[in-house]
C-alpha cells in the first residue's frame, strides 16, 4: 500500500495535477467570482513557473550539481547500476531499449570497460500494482549491459526492489553476503542526492558517479546568458521545463519522506 501511495498522491501536488485540481474546484464552485478568479490564477501561475526555463534549470541544478562525476576512474569491488533508464523489449519492441535515463546504463559499462570495478550489480524490480512489463528493470539492464561488451558472469541482478529504499536495502544484502562495503553507485544526477543517502544509511560506502545530466555548463551559461530572441522564447512556458520542474518536485518529496520515515 506505501509504495502505490508513494505513486499515487505526488501526482496530485506535482504542477499539472496541483493545477488541474485548482481548475477543477473553480468549475465545482460554480460562476466565477473574487475566490474563483483568485484560485484560477494560482492555478495559472503554477503552470507559468512550473513550465520556465529558468525556474526549472534553477531548480535542477540543485540536486544535479551536488555530486559530480569523478575525474578520474574511480575504484571499488561493484558498481551499482540502479534502473530506471530502460524499456522493456515488449512487441513491436525487438529488444529492452533505452529511455530518457537510459545514459546510466551506457554510464555503467563505460566504468566497467575502464576497469572501474569487475562486477555490475544491476538493481531494480517492477512496481507491485503495475502490469506494463514482461520483464524487470534488471533484467532489461543486463540485457543491454550484454549487448555492450560486459561478459555475463560480470553482471549481478537484483530484481526485488520496488523503490530507491528497497534498491539500497536489498543490494546492501547482496553486497554484504559478499563482504562488500564499498560501491560506485550509477543513477541520474538529479536522482543521486536521495540514492546515495539511501545506500549510507546501509553502512555502504559510495562512491556517486552520477550520469544522465540536464544542467550542463554550456547550457546553463547559454540560458541565463540568452539573447533577445531566447529571452523571448524562454518568457513562454514549455513542456520540457514543466516536466524537469515536476522531476526536481519528485525527488524533494522523495528525501523529504524517505527522511522522516528515517531512511536516510
Amino acid at each position: 500500500m506505501f509504495v502505490y501511495l508513494s505513486k499515487l498522491l505526488p501526482l496530485l501536488i506535482y504542477p499539472l495535477g496541483l493545477a488541474s485540481l485548482i481548475i477543477l474546484l473553480v468549475l465545482i464552485l460554480g460562476k466565477p467570482r473574487h475566490w474563483p478568479k483568485g484560485l484560477l490564477v494560482v492555478g495559472l501561475i503554477i503552470l507559468y513557473l512550473a513550465g520556465n526555463r529558468w525556474v526549472s534549470y534553477g531548480l535542477a541544478r540543485t540536486l544535479e550539481w551536488r555530486n559530480l562525476p569523478p575525474e578520474n576512474t574511480p575504484s571499488a569491488e561493484v558498481i551499482v547500476l540502479l534502473g530506471g533508464g530502460t524499456e522493456p523489449g515488449d512487441p513491436p519492441r525487438p529488444m529492452a531499449e533505452v529511455n530518457n535515463a537510459g545514459d546510466r546504463v551506457l554510464y555503467a559499462a563505460k566504468l566497467f570497460r575502464e576497469g572501474a570495478a569487475p562486477v555490475i550489480l544491476a538493481s531494480g524490480g517492477n512496481v507491485e500494482f503495475t502490469s506494463d512489463r514482461n520483464s524487470t528493470p534488471a533484467e532489461e539492464m543486463t540485457e543491454l549491459l550484454l549487448l555492450l561488451g560486459v561478459p555475463a558472469d560480470a553482471i549481478w541482478q537484483q530484481a526485488e526492489s520496488q523503490n530507491t529504499h528497497e534498491d539500497a536495502l536489498y543490494s546492501a544484502e547482496m553486497l554484504a553476503e559478499n563482504e562488500i562495503d564499498e560501491v560506485i553507485l550509477v543513477t541520474s544526477a538529479m536522482h543521486m542526492p536521495r540514492a546515495k543517502a539511501l545506500f549510507e544509511s546501509q553502512g555502504i560506502t559510495v562512491i556517486p558517479a552520477p550520469a544522465d545530466f540536464t544542467i550542463t555548463e554550456h547550457n546553463w551559461q547559454a540560458t541565463f546568458r540568452p539573447t533577445i530572441g531566447e529571452f523571448v522564447i524562454h518568457l513562454l512556458p514549455n513542456a520540457s521545463a514543466l516536466n524537469l520542474t515536476t522531476n526536481v518536485i519528485k525527488e524533494y518529496i522523495g528525501l523529504l519522506i524517505y527522511g522522516l520515515r528515517g531512511w536516510l
